[in-house]
């Protein structure tokens, strides 16, 4: 199975930890954000990543040097402009298409600013069982942008904030917003249906695929730990998690 780090942003909430080095590099109890994702990944028996750089691009590739690339096969897919996550994944397409043995395997999708202990094996497998083309991590949480799932968990739509008007690509009696995590597992098949260019965002691409019939689902993690580090607080509120209960994998 094999991976893609984004870990191209600006890193622009986190100034000013990122007005020397790129968002990856930020530490949380004396470990990078890249390394922490790494690690995560390894964990689940990932070997091979492709990792997106632009912001202090030259610093990440460095890193990873330096470190012999945390024991795993990393390639670096270098954004001259940034490509956003629809974008940067297309760019990189040709790393989950070049061995056509596995061209039908699943494989991850995982913003570096995010730290959780969302099962990712247990996640491959609902993925895999249920013949998603696409299955989101989503939380019931508060956040400024929802997802719209319907009672199988298929995406139906979003909405803005908690009083958004709901936008709806398909039937949906009743939908329940949820709030994505940044953490996808995705089929090889979305590679070709990505028929966006330039620089976009993949949940318009979901959205779109959900209104064709494509199976595009939610994977219900509400019971993991989740962190989004794109503020400077909520860092120095993960460090305090990692000094104490919580133990990333």
């Amino acid at each position: 199975m094999k991976a893609m780090v984004l870990a191209a942003g600006l890193g622009t909430r986190l100034r000013p930890l990122t007005n020397d080095r790129p968002k990856a590099l930020v530490e949380v109890g004396g470990r990078t954000l890249l390394e922490i994702t790494l690690s995560r990944l390894r964990e689940f028996g990932i070997r091979e990543v492709i990792v997106n750089v632009h912001h202090f691009g030259d610093m990440v590739v460095e890193y990873l040097k330096k470190n012999d690339n945390f024991g795993m096969r990393i390639e670096v897919s270098r954004e001259e402009e940034l490509l956003d996550t629809g974008g940067g994944l297309k760019k990189a397409a040709w790393f989950f298409l070049e061995d056509s043995a596995e061209s039908d395997e699943p494989f991850i999708l995982h913003n570096v600013d995010v730290i959780s202990t969302i099962d990712l094996g247990r996640m491959a497998q609902f993925h895999t069982e249920h013949q998603a083309l696409a299955t989101l991590a989503v939380q019931e949480r508060e956040t400024s942008r929802y997802l719209l799932f319907d009672e199988h968990m298929q995406l139906c739509g979003r909405r803005a904030g908690r009083d958004g008007v709901p936008e709806l690509v398909r039937s949906c009696q009743q939908a329940e917003a949820l709030g994505f995590s940044g953490v996808h597992v995705l089929s090889p098949r979305l590679l070709s249906m990505m028929t966006e260019d330039g620089a976009f965002s993949i949940v318009p691409t979901y959205l779109r695929l959900a209104a064709q019939g494509e199976n595009i689902l939610g994977f219900r993690a509400d019971e993991y730990y989740w962190r989004d580090l794109g503020r400077p607080e909520n860092v120095a509120r993960t460090e305090r998690d990692v000094k104490g209960e919580v133990r990333l994998r």
